[in-house]
């Protein structure tokens, strides 16, 4: 089983697909590794030899910032803007969608499940 910065890749899928499964690896980026790897994209994961894996893993470790340590610093931007109280800070803290989207519907990502509010009652005519 290759296990790469802390992840099972899937053995059965391709290399292009497995990388992927690592927190911080988009396709593009896979792919960057594979050809720098020098490794055929189509090639499962179970496949690899532990030349192949050692060329990964490196590669990975000396160009990019994945899994615990790029979460880590994704939580620090987002202190600091709650720290500095900057708009996108305020919209983190109020749990509301950062990004300029309409909060008047949709959103219920962010804000939650909804909260009935009661209506207005009508002033009984006379």
């Amino acid at each position: 089983m290759a296990r790469i910065a802390g992840v099972d890749l899937p053995k059965n899928k391709r290399g292009e697909i497995g990388l992927t499964y690592i927190y911080g690896i988009g396709p593009s980026t896979a792919r960057y590794i594979l050809d720098k790897s020098s490794i055929n994209r189509d090639k499962k994961v179970n496949e690899w030899n532990d030349d192949e894996l050692n060329s990964i893993r490196n590669t990975i470790t000396e160009e990019f910032k994945v899994e615990g340590q790029l979460r880590s610093e994704v939580q620090m931007s987002i202190k600091r803007l709650l720290d500095i109280a900057c708009y996108r800070g305020l919209r983190h803290r109020k749990g509301l969608p950062v990004r300029g989207q309409r909060t008047k519907t949709n959103s219920r990502t962010r804000k939650g499940k909804r909260k009935t509010v009661a209506g207005k009652k009508k002033a009984a005519k006379k």
